[in-house]
């Protein structure tokens, strides 16, 4: 005979458990453990093997179990005959003999902690599988002691006791307290040790065995009516199997018509039959699982109705969804295109919708390209002062010829400049390109939304591409015509131009200007240093001060802890290489005259997470004065090399000084002219030309191209997208009425009031509160029946417990109770 309360529950879990793997999801109802704590011998184990239904734990007098066996029971789904494994890590053994269970339990006990009496906190994990049980653990966990024996150590008590608080602490764990009724229930230590787990007696019930084994003339009536001692769930008495029963293969259904056959014959205890017995004692549990049940509904329900409601409107749109429909094609390719045309507008132009924080993209990456890549392109295109100052000397000889020239030249400047405007030839085309690529980016993460439509999505990417790559020509032809213009005519007469008249005081203005800007913050954040030895704590993070004078670096961004100081004179950048160990990207900064620029390092490597960064800092610094170092090649390294030893004589010098002065402020005219108008060219012919495109041309590009009804057929993952959202949105429903059916079906029995448990708190010397005044005087085991008439008794122990017969008297030494019969268990 099994348990009929857990046989109704499961057809509940069934229907919650088909309900979530409908929709692909687990169903953790998370159900409590159920731990059986008592003293030695208290009949523990049978109440769980009661429990269950079936008959396969270890038997014996003393301490028989020796670890706690955690039996975990899962239901298995189709018709099979019950089996277990024992979870061990080198063994998976099938068993479904239960008595060879029992053996396997007793051998692995002996394993552990030898044959004679010894114990062990390390669980034996036993995992049954059957039709006929719900996902729970059950734990048996050994009795309390008060004097080892055996191979037993001298805390033996402590131990157990540890070892039972390790299980019963647990929120999730209902704890069945048992206690014999032949004992003194005030002392009982399972009470004691559930009362500091659980004060307020939530998920403890108290269960009375050995009912059967008390005096004549005696009986647990008042406790069982929870009027003696009482618990918040009150007490359920239960009658199990003797060990001459058990000895006689006598099964556990015999067992449980023997007890109820008890219950109704016995005087004391007839009027609340109902309400004792193994069978009650699984009701009771059953209805606590229910009601965990129940208690997880409603967040189920909500997790189903977010997810429902997150669907229903895509739901919505396939239902009736008829893909050959031609119509539906042709509003759907309407749609398409407009809301690719909005996106890319938006990723252009900035949108405060869907905003991607993780990297810059769209208009942003092409804002950075204008202001930080290009001007820094445009620097590395400037001649090295002594480079410069070569190129004039020898522009100035080369012009007068064998004659020696008494004034400076105007065609050595215009040969100068027109070699400057040359170089900025390729910064403007390497812009272009850049532009280019990230339009390109922007296309293919605006297309993305045009997937369930590979046909659509393609033809869309070629054609604005192809577009794109058109207006790519005629911007880099606008943009070298820009450049030819320049050539064109050197304006000497520009407001902005210092003249030969001022050519002199030119460098000494600079200075000036360069003093006034002073402390300047021009940038800050944080960037690693890289080469930091792993002797000193390798790299190492450092919040960085850029100014117009230093580079300074901080503990934090406080900036309350300064590190170093590094001043920018005679600085330039380098770039360094990326090692494959690293993800950061480095470049360093040098001294140009060969010297330690922090500590003992010759360079300061410093590394940021993109390269984005990398190239945003290195604009910075070219802001405050430090340059990129320039690539030479094995020519200009020769030149160089004659350059160092060419001497130039006072008058000549005086002449470069001048040409030198006039380039830079006629140079500083062109760059100032370039960053303002390739920006804004390749603005008109690229970008707001690509976004007209888009508007105006795409659709009618895209109908031209092909049979539109071609574009429109959806992809094999849009199909089954489409199926598993309306199968998913019916599921959800249907699960959701599951639930509504469970809540109506079953009931939740409320938790019983508080009452006075302060008994529970103490020795078992505490005054209890008095029985009921009405019933009837129950004797415990060894007192005997007092003479018709007689005067009534003394007050002396209960059955369970000592109680005053009032609460003002005082309580009588209690005579010892006679000793029990003793019958193994």
């Amino acid at each position: 005979m099994g348990n009929r309360g857990m046989e109704e529950l499961i057809p509940l879990v069934n229907k919650l458990q088909d309900a979530f793997t409908s929709i692909g999801q687990a169903c953790n109802l998370d159900l409590p453990q159920i731990a059986v704590v008592g003293g030695q011998s208290a009949g523990k184990s049978s109440v769980l093997e009661n429990f269950v239904g079936r008959d396969f734990l270890p038997r014996g007098s003393g301490i028989v179990t020796r670890r706690p066996l955690t039996h975990t029971y899962t239901l298995a789904l189709l018709p099979l005959k019950s089996f277990c494994f024992f979870l061990k890590i080198l063994s998976w053994k099938k068993f479904t003999d239960f008595d060879e269970v029992r053996q396997e339990i007793e051998a692995e006990t002996d394993r552990v902690t030898g044959a004679n009496k010894g114990i062990s906190p390390v669980p034996i994990n036993l995992r049954v599988f059957s039709p006929h049980v719900l996902n729970l653990t059950l734990i048996d966990l050994p009795g309390i002691t008060k004097v080892p024996v055996g191979d037993q150590p001298a805390d033996i008590e402590q131990q157990i006791r540890d070892m039972i608080m390790q299980f019963i602490s647990r929120e999730s764990c209902l704890i069945l307290a048992v206690t014999p009724a032949n004992t003194d229930l005030a002392n009982s230590d399972a009470l004691k040790l559930a009362k500091d787990v659980d004060p307020q007696g939530l998920r403890t019930i108290g269960v009375i065995t050995k009912l059967d084994l008390m005096d004549e003339g005696t009986d647990a009536r008042d406790v069982l009516e929870n009027k003696l001692l009482p618990l918040r769930r009150g007490y359920i008495g239960v009658v199990n199997r003797s060990q001459k029963d058990i000895d006689g293969k006598k099964d556990i259904k015999a067992a449980l018509e023997a007890e109820r056959k008890f219950f109704l014959t016995h005087p004391a205890y007839r009027h609340m039959a109902e309400k004792m017995g193994t069978p009650r004692l699984q009701k009771v549990l059953n209805q606590q699982l229910t009601n965990h049940i129940r208690d997880t509904l409603p967040a189920f329900r909500s997790k189903l109705q977010s997810q429902l409601l997150a669907i229903e409107k895509e739901a919505e749109e396939y239902r009736g969804y008829r893909p050959d429909d031609p119509s539906r094609k042709t509003k759907q390719l309407l749609q398409m295109v407009q809301q690719f045309s909005v996106d890319f507008e938006k990723r252009i132009e900035g949108s405060g919708d869907q905003v991607d924080t993780v990297e810059l993209s769209g208009g942003a990456k092409i804002n950075r390209i204008f202001h930080e890549r290009f001007p820094f392109e445009l620097v590395k295109m400037e001649c090295d002062e002594k480079e410069m100052r070569r190129e004039i000397s020898y522009a100035i000889k080369n012009i007068h010829g064998i004659r020696t020239g008494l004034f400076t030249p105007d065609m050595a400047f215009e040969a100068i400049v027109k070699k400057q405007v040359i170089k900025l030839k390729e910064p403007c085309i390497k812009c272009v390109d850049m532009v280019i690529q990230e339009l390109i980016n922007t296309v293919r993460q605006c297309s993305s939304k045009l997937e369930c439509f590979p046909m659509l999505r393609e033809e869309t990417e070629r054609i604005v591409t192809s577009h794109i790559r058109d207006r790519e020509g005629r911007a880099k032809d606008q943009l070298l015509l820009l450049i030819d213009i320049q050539l064109s005519y050197i304006n000497t007469n520009h407001e902005d131009f210092i003249g030969f008249a001022n050519a002199q005081q030119r460098s000494s203005q600079t200075n000036k200007s360069q003093s006034s800007a002073g402390n300047q913050v021009i940038r800050k954040g944080w960037l690693t240093i890289n080469n930091i030895s792993i002797m000193k704590g390798g790299a190492k993070e450092y919040w960085f001060v850029l100014t117009a004078e230093s580079l300074s670096w901080f503990k934090d961004d406080e900036e309350k802890e300064k590190k170093y100081m590094l001043p920018l004179d005679n600085l330039k950048v380098r770039d360094v290489e990326k090692s494959f160990m690293s993800s950061k990207h480095i470049f360093c900064i040098f001294n140009t005259e060969s010297r330690n620029v922090y500590k003992d390092n010759r360079t300061l490597e410093l590394a940021c997470d993109s390269q984005d960064d990398v190239d945003s800092w290195k604009s910075s610094l070219l802001r405050a004065g430090v340059y990129p170092e320039k690539t030479t090649t094995v020519e200009s390294e020769s030149t160089t090399t004659t350059s160092d030893n060419f001497s130039m004589d006072p008058q000549l010098e005086r002449k470069v000084e001048t040409i030198r002065n006039l380039v830079d402020s006629y140079m500083a005219i062109v760059n100032k002219c370039v960053r303002d108008l390739i920006p804004k060219t390749i603005m008109h012919l690229m970008i707001n030309n690509v976004k007209d495109f888009i508007n105006a041309e795409l659709l009618a590009q895209l109908y031209s191209a092909g049979d539109q009804n071609t574009l429109m057929d959806e992809s094999q993952e849009q199909s089954q997208r489409r199926d598993e959202v309306l199968r998913t949105h019916q599921a959800l429903k249907e699960a959701l009425s599951i639930i509504g059916d469970i809540s109506t079906s079953t009931i939740s029995v409320p938790l019983p009031p508080p009452v006075d448990t302060s008994w529970m708190g103490g020795a078992g010397g505490r005054r209890s509160p008095p029985p009921s005044p009405t019933a009837p005087r129950r004797m415990s085991a060894g007192q005997r029946p007092a003479p018709r008439g007689a005067p009534p008794p003394p007050n002396r122990p209960g059955p369970l417990g000592p109680f005053n017969n009032s609460a003002d008297s005082p309580q009588a030494p209690s005579r010892p109770n006679r000793a029990p019969p003793s019958i193994p268990r």
